[in-house]
C-alpha cells in the first residue's frame, strides 16, 4: 500500500474531445460512400499503392462518422492489427457500429485467408460490446471490395 500512497501507480485517463456538430457529421449510407470517406484521408489515399494500412471508422447509430483512426501500417505485404486499438476508442466513443478498411498495394482486391480470419475475430470481439461490424473495405488505388456487399461478413 505505501506505493499507492506515493503515486507509485500509473493512471489512465481516456477522453473523447469532438467539436463537430452531429448535423455536420458525414453518413455512410453504403459501401460506396463509405469508399469515399476513406479515400479522403489524405495519408491513406497517398499510400494505397505503396504499403498496407489498416483503418477503423466509428458511427453512431444514425450511421454517421464519430471518428476514422489509424490502426497500423505495414509493408507492402501486409499489416499486423492489434483488435484491443479497435475495440478501446470503440467503447470510449459509444459507438454503435464500426467499419474496418486495409489496402492491397497489389491491386488485387480478394481478400486473403488473413483477412477474413481478422474480419471474424473483429466482428465477434465488437459483437461482446454489443457493436456491429457493419462492413471490410478493401482498398487498391483503382477501386475497393466491400466484405457486406459479397455477403462474407
Amino acid at each position: 500500500m505505501k506505493d499507492i500512497e506515493n503515486n507509485q501507480v500509473s493512471e489512465v485517463s481516456l477522453t473523447y474531445n469532438t467539436k463537430i456538430k452531429n448535423s455536420d457529421r458525414k453518413k455512410v449510407t453504403n459501401s460506396k460512400s463509405t469508399e469515399e470517406i476513406f479515400r479522403a484521408i489524405r495519408h491513406y489515399n497517398d499510400n494505397i499503392p505503396m504499403f498496407e494500412c489498416f483503418y477503423a471508422m466509428y458511427l453512431n447509430r444514425a450511421n454517421k462518422v464519430l471518428s476514422i483512426m489509424l490502426i497500423s501500417e505495414g509493408g507492402t505485404s501486409g499489416t499486423v492489427t492489434d483488435i484491443k486499438k479497435i475495440i478501446a476508442p470503440a467503447i470510449l466513443q459509444n459507438a454503435s457500429s464500426v467499419i474496418i478498411s486495409h489496402n492491397h498495394p497489389s491491386g488485387n482486391l480478394q481478400p486473403s485467408s488473413a483477412d477474413t480470419a481478422i474480419t471474424d475475430k473483429i466482428k465477434n470481439a465488437l459483437k461482446l460490446f454489443d457493436i456491429t461490424l457493419l462492413d471490410h473495405i478493401i482498398l487498391s488505388d483503382e477501386s475497393y471490395f466491400s466484405m457486406a456487399d459479397e455477403n462474407i461478413l
